[in-house]
């Protein structure tokens, strides 16, 4: 579906709502499966904000390259299932699909085989110009994963001229071919990437904005600051900074640009309740909506078996526990004594196994195994008159509409739209 209006054209209207005193946040959510983007959906509909699907490439991402791990999706099956969901539950709102860390060595094998750089900026070009094709309204251009600093910094100057050339091509291709105008993000909010100051942000900003005006680019609709926050296990274990955010803030608006905040999960209320005074533009938030979905599925587990004898249950906590473990995407997100285990290790460790269970069973929805014990326990549980798909749906909008309430996005989608036709 198309949006009533652009990206870059709901960031200048949210700007100027802001300068009126009407404040608030935006949010982007990580499309982790159909269901978390059908209740995310379906609550932006019923509460009128807009909604931003961040995909990263290990997600969503081309056949040539894998596909993504999230229901296999290339970027036109995303495209067209977000469609067709949008279709099922009559949504028409604005829905911005949007490239979550789209650059050079984002996808994990990548990065692993040290690709050239050359190779590895090839491929993520290949991959931003199927995002365009396919009608992604939003791309970030993050070039610092680059594993020849894995040890250190990506050189500031390399970072600014990496994500210039990137996007001048991206828009010499899109101009070329006809295609809708796309908005770009840049930045990181990784350490290594060398813009973990108030100082260094402001000044990758002034000289980001300065050799895209020279290139004859427009500025970015945001840039990724880092405030602070740190997502590990299920919590936040970083120290959110209230004053560098508002700095961060000021000084993007310079440019008429948003700050984004990435690794926004698990916040206190008290912080997100603060992010429409402080200025931040927008925050990002992925695997907080997928534990929720995943426990919201172990819940139903223990309801199917109260209530289902025992011959007929499903297996899912066990199946579901053992894909988690072996796929040993749990490193990323668990402290480092965690991250040494072997895979053996973790599954005679219940308590690990539940633990990484919950962190990860998101990563495990699609494979056959278990979605067809996630299918038969539904099916089950339909039997004793419990709608495990609609629990599931709630405890998602539940969980989201905690961010969208504190970042006062209730009640916005009409006003943008209304300001960027004025």
């Amino acid at each position: 579906m198309k949006n009533a209006i652009t990206i870059r054209q709901m960031c200048e209207a949210a700007r100027r709502l802001n300068e009126k005193g009407e404040k608030f946040s935006l949010i982007g959510v990580g499309p982790m499966s159909k269901t978390l983007i059908k209740a995310v959906l379906e609550l932006a509909k019923e509460k009128d904000f807009p909604i931003m699907l961040i995909a990263s490439r290990n997600q969503v991402d081309s056949d040539e390259f894998g596909h993504g791990y999230v229901c296999d999706w290339d970027q036109d099956r995303f495209v067209a299932d977000v469609e067709a969901i949008e279709k099922e539950i009559g949504f028409d709102g604005l829905c911005y699909l949007c490239r979550d860390h789209g650059g050079p060595w984002q996808r994990d094998e990548e990065r692993a085989a040290k690709l050239p750089v050359d190779e590895a900026i090839a491929i993520c070009i290949r991959s931003y110009k199927h995002d365009m094709e396919a009608g992604f309204d939003l791309l970030h251009i993050d070039p610092t994963k680059d594993p020849e600093f894995a040890m250190g910094t990506v050189p500031f100057d390399l970072v600014i001229d990496r994500t210039i050339d990137i996007i001048d091509e991206l828009e010499k291709f899109r101009k070329e071919k006809g295609l809708p105008e796309v908005g770009y993000e840049a930045g990181t909010e990784e350490t290594n990437g060398g813009l973990t100051s108030v100082e260094a942000f402001s000044d990758f900003i002034d000289i980001l904005v300065s050799k895209m005006n020279a290139r004859g680019l427009m500025a970015p609709e945001f840039v990724v600051g880092q405030t602070g926050t740190l997502t590990r296990l299920t919590e936040n274990v970083g120290h959110f900074n209230r004053e560098n955010a508002a700095k961060l803030s000021e000084n993007a608006l310079k440019h008429n640009v948003g700050i984004k905040e990435h690794n926004g999960d698990y916040l206190s209320d008290k912080i997100l309740l603060e992010h429409p005074h402080l200025g931040v533009t927008a925050m990002n938030v992925a695997p907080e909506f997928g534990v929720v979905e995943t426990r919201a599925y172990l819940e139903l587990a223990k309801v199917e078996e109260r209530n289902v004898p025992e011959a007929e249950r499903s297996n899912l906590t066990a199946v579901m526990s053992e894909y988690a473990v072996r796929s040993q995407r749990w490193r990323k997100w668990v402290l480092a004594d965690m991250a040494n285990a072997t895979v053996e290790e973790v599954l005679q460790d219940a308590d690990l196994t539940a633990q990484i269970t919950d962190i990860c069973g998101h990563y495990t929805y699609e494979i056959p195994a278990v979605k067809a014990e996630i299918a038969k326990m539904l099916e089950n549980l339909k039997k004793v008159d419990v709608d495990g798909e609609a629990y599931v749906i709630y405890k998602i909008k539940e969980s989201v509409d905690r961010y969208a309430f504190c970042f006062g996005l209730h009640g916005t989608t009409s006003k943008l739209i209304a300001e960027a036709n004025k």
